[in-house]
């Protein structure tokens, strides 16, 4: 088995680590602390390719491998969730779902201005009602002339208030139950769409997330994704990739916090010597890294295989489940690491802190994963 990256991964690696050192980590403090939504620097993400990271060339991307995105949202992620998470929306929710899915139309239309930041894109599924449970939700969208007009609202919807375009998803067969769920593109500005509630978070002060409104909401036809119906397919496939995407935003926040771990441990001295001298900060450490490194191999391999077009189902949530716990952990050793100081929003290690706790919650719970996780075991001990 080869475990290295290729060159190009490698350059892109290298390219974004270069980013977030000169663009990202002069700002990251001020900007958070005071919930400034990055615009100029989404912007400058796209200048590179990393808005519309695996869209294809023709439709205006960079045209990656899943992989090299990862590998670019583990570095964003080091030192800003925030502006990790808004990347991994646009691409993994509202790209991927418009070029598996797509029409030549749509993908014409919406991935050149999502690739280029000209829009920002979100993933409208989640209700009141409907949170792990996705094939509850009640907005509903009625077949008219030339079109649907939908009536409903979403809740926690990330970059709701900033994004241009949203996939929306709605019930358009009620007596089917989950195979009556269809998925729209919806464009801001559109009638009876209105931004409701932006909620006041733990963490990722600098991404908004969001209440959409549907009241009326007029549709074209030719904003519907996919075949009508499939709406839940297209939830459930597209979330396989969202999963990837947040075990490396994970899986970068357990790495920006070890390394701030192992910089205090070699300049805090009590004592007489270093902090890292000792066997309490050295065990903490030797966990943080084992762990780090156990959930980067699954959530390569998870982005290795969707590479690949193979099914990934399994192996996503398994990522997602041991990226996003591991990230907690090593939130939590961090702190530890630092003690008082490291409660204090001087140090970034207070960021980390907040901002690990939403991984284990979004595009499924720790709870969920472990369940899917059972559902495909059981699927292959059963044949």
């Amino acid at each position: 088995m080869d475990f290295e990256l290729t060159e190009e991964q490698r350059m892109v690696q290298e390219t974004v680590r270069r980013f977030v050192e000169k663009e990202v980590k002069p700002v990251v403090s001020r900007m958070d602390h005071q919930g400034i939504f990055p615009r100029e620097l989404v912007q400058r993400l796209a200048g590179i390719g990393l808005m519309g990271a695996f869209v294809p060339q023709p439709y205006g991307g960079a045209g990656m491998d899943l992989l090299s995105y990862v590998v670019a949202m583990e570095e964003i992620s080091k030192a800003w969730a925030a502006l990790s998470v808004i990347m991994s929306v646009n691409n993994s929710l509202v790209c991927d779902p418009i070029i598996r899915f797509g029409s030549e139309l749509q993908k014409r239309k919406y991935l050149p201005r999502l690739a280029g930041g000209e829009i920002l894109g979100c993933y409208a599924l989640t209700e009141p009602c409907a949170g792990s449970d996705a094939g509850a939700i009640r907005t509903r969208a009625r077949k008219v002339p030339g079109g649907y007009i939908l009536n409903g609202s979403k809740i926690f919807i990330t970059s709701g208030r900033e994004a241009g375009l949203a996939v929306v998803f709605a019930v358009t067969a009620p007596e089917q139950g989950k195979k009556g769920i269809s998925a729209f593109l919806v464009e801001k500005g559109a009638p009876g769409f209105r931004v409701g509630k932006i909620e006041e978070k733990m963490g990722l002060k600098a991404s908004d997330t969001a209440e959409l409104i549907f009241q009326d909401c007029a549709v074209a036809e030719e904003n519907l994704l996919g075949q009508e119906h499939e709406g839940f397919k297209i939830a459930l496939v597209t979330l396989d990739g969202g999963r990837v995407g947040i075990a490396a935003q994970a899986l970068g926040i357990a790495g920006g916090c070890l390394e701030e771990a192992l910089r205090y441990g070699r300049e805090r001295r009590q004592f007489g010597r270093p902090i890292g001298d000792f066997q309490a900060i050295q065990w903490m450490i030797a966990d943080m890294a084992t762990e780090i490194e156990a959930a980067r191999l699954l959530t390569y391999r998870a982005a290795w295989m969707k590479d690949r077009g193979m099914k990934a189902t399994r192996e996503a949530a398994q990522a997602k489940l041991v990226s996003s716990e591991a990230a907690n952990r090593a939130a939590y050793k961090a702190l530890q690491i630092f003690g008082g100081y490291g409660y204090m929003r001087d140090f970034p290690v207070e960021r980390f802190y907040r901002d690990a706790r939403i991984t284990t919650l979004y595009e499924g719970t720790s709870e969920i994963q472990r369940l899917v996780i059972a559902r495909e075991e059981l699927k292959g001990a059963g044949s």
